[in-house]
């Protein structure tokens, strides 16, 4: 019996019962054989059977219980895979395999592994030995720059890609014309000459053993670790027509007429196939190229009022930094000295640049346009947004869809399936026919034609396109699942605070009532009185009056009661400013009318009147105010066809009249913040699909709870990390965009679906000889040559790679 014991570093544990009560959950696990949690050292040691429990299951019932386990992610390119297939053998290779490894996911597409680890256990190196062991390539890059190091490595993946194609060019170009034209009678006396086979093999062969290498390497690693890939398809096919022409020019009296110009035609046309692939694919990572692109190598930092120039990793926070118009700026920080406007674009999607002086935050990655400005460090390396929003995406991109599972369990048995009905296409067409040559050119066809590249690259590149689409717009999709989920979505529930509105409140009407005072003077008297006052009313009040440039008087004598008004003397008169219940209480003579008051709280505004001694000078509303691209948001989001609808915990009048304001189908006000993930699950209930959108702390279970969070990128942490999407701009209109990429995505994803498995459906017949739509075609096009076979297959992968770089094209 085999037993592996594994520790785990446990977090969130305060007393003794803690790790009593992780042991007794852990151990009931069938698999698990014993359990010691040390509360002292925080770490459970697990002895388990690895033939009937995972690590990761482990993990999952702690995780449970409600503690949680340390765990480290890494992101491995990987160099050499040529199929989906390829992908799963590294996923073999460490799931299970490598102790520690908690979870390995392999993205032929991106070319990366992505693991989940534990410290403790394993680290990068033993991870990329296991990949090298596997037979494949690790790229090993420097901590200072790992993107350059894989780009260099990417760009001489292509490089041998391109000088194997060229080789085989030069040698099977003629090679193929010389064996047409004899095959035609146009070589005369030569068409027959012996020695014309050893051109052929001449020719052939460095194409076979030199362009050609990587098929038999790539098979014979997919066959070691116990399955089967395309290498082992293109490395049959061609070997069998190699072989078998070397056989008769070895042994003459079997016949004279070889297909050494079929076997080099078939590798040199699909290693165009691959070299065109490989240039093809590595655009759909284009936005996460352009964002790493974003950091500069260097930055100025200022130390003892001198200005030394240092690489970027050694700016550490607190440091001040100087950064020049035109130049980008290195990490995140606070504006100390200085005034610019700064373009946010590639991390927004806004192309207007933002105002920022002393005390703003700025962004690393972002461009100085104006002015010079110097600024404090607050987020370096790693923990920078650019930082964590390129390691979002590429963890998103390297995500599996749900739909890509129906193309996994395909490819999983499609090259064990297409061999099999190779020897079969064979045998039939041997055995019915009784001719040889025939036959095994159907075989080679068979072989050839099918293509499991297509079906392996039909999800994976349209995930990263448009994610990386989604980048370029500010949209952040922290998963392919949520991805898909978004596609399906046919509800959107809006949170109205700082979603819908700014947030803030705001004066939105100021009217004198008598001809004693005109608007500036009633507004100048309530500014006055509120100049003391905390409250977010008061300081609208105090705002709106500095942006009218009126000079605000110090008050005398300032009282505040409890949130109903406030009062005190300006210019020696005595003024009250408040809620009109309050000012009926304070001055009873003061002749409140009604009228007009309740017009402005119909529509939402909190109305405050000002009585300047014991008389009503006139009223001033406060709103929370709509954002200006709000109806335009619900606008497009109901062109989708989706239901809108807003909670909210503000009053039902005032609920009402934002959602008149801007179109807004269904309104729950008065919502206590609790309650709004139980809303969320009532219309799930009613068989809707919940996207929700918000940005406070408050919002975050019910963007939990929702089939799709939409987290405004501008609001809390908290919010950002329960929202599967993150709208990094901030603005309402990239909801509707999120859905509209999701449902293009997923768009794509079914047109390079069908289009994989209509190609192999349709011309695996056609090249076993169960099909026959060229009857009237010369011979070898009858039977669908091994080198149409090949164009085929080359031209698949490329068809399906540039359906999904339509994506960058589409409008959002």
């Amino acid at each position: 019996m085999d037993e592996q014991t594994v520790r785990l570093p446990v977090t969130g544990m305060t007393c003794a019962n803690c790790a009593a009560n992780i042991e007794r959950n852990v151990k009931k696990i069938p698999g698990v054989r014993d359990a010691n949690v040390n509360f002292a050292s925080e770490e459970a040691s697990v002895t388990l059977d690895p033939g009937m429990v995972r690590v990761q299951d482990v993990i999952d019932r702690i995780e449970d219980v409600g503690f949680g386990v340390v765990k480290a992610h890494l992101e491995l390119p990987v160099t050499g895979m040529t199929c989906a297939n390829c992908a799963a053998n590294i996923e073999r290779a460490l799931n299970g395999k490598v102790p520690g490894v908690v979870n390995a996911s392999v993205n032929f597409a991106t070319e990366r592994a992505s693991v989940d680890y534990i410290p403790s256990m394993t680290g990068p190196d033993e991870i990329a030995a296991a990949v090298e062991q596997a037979g494949y390539g690790v790229i090993r890059s420097t901590e200072a720059d790992p993107e350059d190091a894989e780009a260099a490595a990417r760009r001489a993946e292509i490089q041998d890609q391109t000088r194997k194609f060229l080789t085989g060019v030069i040698f099977a170009a003629p090679l193929f014309f010389l064996s047409m034209g004899r095959d035609f009678g146009l070589l005369g006396p030569w068409s027959h000459a012996s020695w014309m086979n050893w051109l052929f093999w001449a020719l052939a062969t460095p194409v076979q053993f030199y362009t050609g290498w990587d098929y038999y390497t790539g098979g014979w690693k997919s066959l070691r670790n116990g399955s089967a890939n395309m290498d082992v398809l293109v490395a049959m096919g061609s070997s069998v027509a190699y072989v078998y022409s070397l056989s008769l020019l070895l042994f003459p009296s079997l016949g004279d007429h070889v297909y050494f110009e079929t076997s080099a035609v078939i590798i040199t046309l699909i290693k165009l196939g691959k070299m065109l692939e490989a240039r093809t694919k590595g655009r759909t990572g284009g936005a996460i190229r352009k964002l790493m692109g974003l950091r500069p190598k260097t930055a100025t930092v200022l130390k003892e009022g001198r200005e030394t120039e240092v690489p970027i990793e050694r700016i550490r926070v607190g440091d001040l930094v100087m950064v020049r118009p035109g130049q980008s700026v290195p990490v995140d920080g606070r504006v100390r000295e200085g005034a610019s406007s700064v373009d946010e674009s590639m991390l927004t999607g806004e192309p207007m640049p933002v105002d920022k002086t002393p005390g703003d935050e700025v962004t690393g990655g972002t461009i100085n346009r104006d002015g010079l400005l110097t600024f404090e460090a607050t987020r370096v390396g790693r923990d920078t947004a650019l930082a964590r929003i390129i390691r979002m995406v590429q963890e998103a991109q390297g995500s599996k869809a749900p739909i890509q599972a129906l193309a996994d369990r395909v490819a999983s048995v499609f090259v064990p399936g297409v061999i099999g009905i190779a020897f079969l296409t064979f045998l039939i067409w041997w055995l019915a026919g009784g001719a040889f040559v025939p036959a095994m050119i159907r075989l080679v066809a068979v072989l050839v034609i099918a293509c499991p590249c297509a079906l392996g690259l039909a999800t994976p590149t349209a995930i990263m396109a448009g994610m990386g689409k989604g980048a370029e717009k500010g949209i952040l999709f922290k998963s392919s699942e949520t991805l898909e989920a978004s596609a399906r979505l046919d509800m959107i529930v809006l949170d109205k605070t700082g979603t819908l509105t700014r947030g803030e409140p705001a004066v939105v009407d100021v009217a004198a009532t008598g001809e004693e005072w005109d608007e500036t003077e009633v507004l100048r008297f309530a500014a006055a009185v509120e100049r003391g006052s905390e409250h977010p009313v008061g300081r609208a009040v105090v705002r709106e009056a500095a942006i009218r440039s009126i000079d605000i008087p110090e008050p005398e004598g300032f009282q505040a009661s409890s949130g109903a008004g406030v009062r005190g003397r300006v210019d020696g008169r005595d003024v009250a400013v408040g809620r009109p219940e309050w000012i009926r209480l304070q001055e009873p003579g003061a002749g409140v009318d009604d009228s007009g008051i309740h017009a402005l709280q119909g529509e939402g505004k909190t109305v405050m009147l000002v009585a300047v001694e014991g008389r009503i000078a006139g009223r001033i509303a406060v709103a929370d105010t709509l954002k200006p691209e709000s109806r335009r948001a619900v606008e497009d989001l109901h062109a989708l066809g989706l239901r809108v609808a807003m909670l909210t915990g503000d009053n039902e009048q005032t609920a009402r009249a934002i959602a008149r304001a801007v179109g807004i189908d269904e309104v729950a006000a008065e919502v206590r913040p609790e309650e709004k993930s139980l809303r969320i699950q009532t219309f799930q209930e009613e068989g809707r699909r919940v996207g929700m959108v918000g940005d406070g702390i408050n919002d975050a279970p019910a963007l939990a709870r929702a089939d799709v969070g939409l987290a405004i990128g501008t609001g809390t942490d908290v919010a950002m990390e329960s929202g599967g999407v993150i709208l990094a701009s901030g603005d309402l209109t990239g909801v509707p965009r999120a859905v509209r990429l999701s449902r293009a995505t997923m768009r794509t994803i079914r047109q390079n679906l069908f289009w994989a498995f209509a190609y192999n459906v349709a011309l695996i017949p056609v090249a076993a000889g169960v099909l026959n739509p060229f009857e009237a075609l010369p011979f070898f096009l009858r039977q669908l040559h091994p080198i149409l076979a090949a164009l085929a297959m080359a031209l698949s992968s490329i068809t399906v790679v540039t359906n999904s770089l339509r994506l960058y094209r589409a409008r959002v």
